[in-house]
């Protein structure tokens, strides 16, 4: 078995230590080398290329943005930013993916055992999805093409700490949130919801669905793998570039046409229905397809609540969550849309759906809107 080899840069030795250890506890993954700063990552390069990198953002002589920066418009590789980031420095990882970044992780802030397992899964998951991702050459913004730069102070702190067991945690499925429905019986009503999950692309990919809807478009739920924090500046960004409005969800928010609701970081949301009203719920609990919040979770809700008045769309990412409740939602009379291989960053959540027979129509990005637009219910 080829493993994906992973070159790990960031100025804390920690820090390199740990997610050495966390990178190493998975078969399909090697360590190949660490890195203090991007300089020395360069190095390191020239010398053996790695599938993938996780990268800080924090570091001296070379910010890692500067770095992922020249990566992309020379050697373009999958990047997964390792960050510990805080809320206020989320525009700093939306500019990370701008710039190509595959993912973003969070680093754990907290030392208990059921935090560390998750990070470990989240790490692991994301650095086996970048090592399939679709990279392209980027332009450059700046004019130097070597990887020099001034010496910069760092104001990194480590906050995980290392030499610890990890056992792998069950695979849970929607049932850990919400029971699977037995009766889809639902009158078909005028309005209609959309829900949509996406993973690893999803961000662009959602920024292109979402620009091109126009401002009486139906209600849309998104479910986005992402970071707490990051999904409201993601949110607030899409708000200023789309027709319609675009919030981060919070509990009780009613789904109304014209306006995506994206749920939270570290939450599961659900969709749920009082009399004609739609609303969402914001709930906490456990990874599901190791993933929180979860699209299986927001897609069996939207099954049970809105059947028949619902579209489904399983966008690019890596993975599997996703494909059963888009499979219910089907079942339950709701249309369903899968991103095609072609315009996929990963074809992983939209091609296990597909082989799910989930999928009414299997659709390029640029259609899916028109698409959503033009359907009669």
């Amino acid at each position: 078995m080829t493993k994906i080899k992973v070159l790990i840069v960031d100025d804390s030795a920690v820090v390199r230590q740990t997610l050495s250890e966390i990178l190493s506890t998975d078969p399909k993954i090697e360590v190949i080398g660490t890195a203090a700063d991007p300089i020395f990552a360069a190095k390191k390069i020239a010398k053996e290329v790695p599938d993938v990198i996780t990268l800080d953002v924090e570091m001296p002589r070379m910010d890692g943005l500067t770095f992922l920066k020249k990566i992309m418009s020379q050697h373009p590789l999958p990047v997964v930013i390792i960050s510990s980031l805080s809320e206020k420095g989320t525009e700093t990882g939306m500019k990370a993916l701008e710039y190509g970044a595959v993912e973003i992780i969070t680093k754990p802030q907290m030392n208990t055992k059921e935090f560390i397992e998750e990070s470990k899964i989240k790490i692991c998951d994301a650095v086996k999805a970048a090592s399939f991702a679709k990279i392209s050459r980027r332009k450059t913004p700046s004019p130097n093409s070597d990887f020099s730069s001034s010496p910069q102070p760092s104001t990194h702190t480590a906050s995980i700490t290392p030499s610890y067991t990890i056992k792998v945690q069950p695979k849970y499925s929607a049932d850990a949130i919400l029971p699977p429905a037995n009766d889809y019986s639902m009158i078909k009503t005028t309005d209609l919801v959309v829900a949509v999950g996406a993973s690893t692309g999803g961000t662009e990919a959602l920024r292109i669905f979402l620009e091109e809807l126009p401002v009486d478009s139906p209600g849309i739920v998104v479910v986005q793998h992402m970071p707490e924090h990051f999904t409201r500046s993601f949110a607030e960004r899409l708000n200023t570039l789309c027709k319609i409005s675009v919030k981060e969800a919070q509990n009780n928010d009613t789904v109304i046409p014209g306006r995506a609701l994206i749920a939270p970081g570290n939450h599961h949301m659900l969709l749920k229905r009082s009399g004609a009203r739609y609303y969402v719920e914001i709930q906490e609990g456990p990874l599901v397809n190791r993933h929180r919040p979860s699209v299986d979770v927001l897609f069996r809700s939207t099954a049970r609540y809105a059947g028949k008045n619902a579209i489904g769309v399983i966008m690019t990412g890596m993975g599997d969550d996703g494909a059963k409740g888009l499979l219910e939602m089907k079942n339950s009379g709701a249309f369903t849309i899968a991103q095609d291989e072609h315009s996929c960053v990963v074809f992983g959540m939209p091609k296990e759906a597909i082989n799910l027979n989930a999928a009414d129509k299997i659709l390029p990005l640029s259609k899916i809107a028109q698409t959503i637009v033009q359907y009669k219910h």
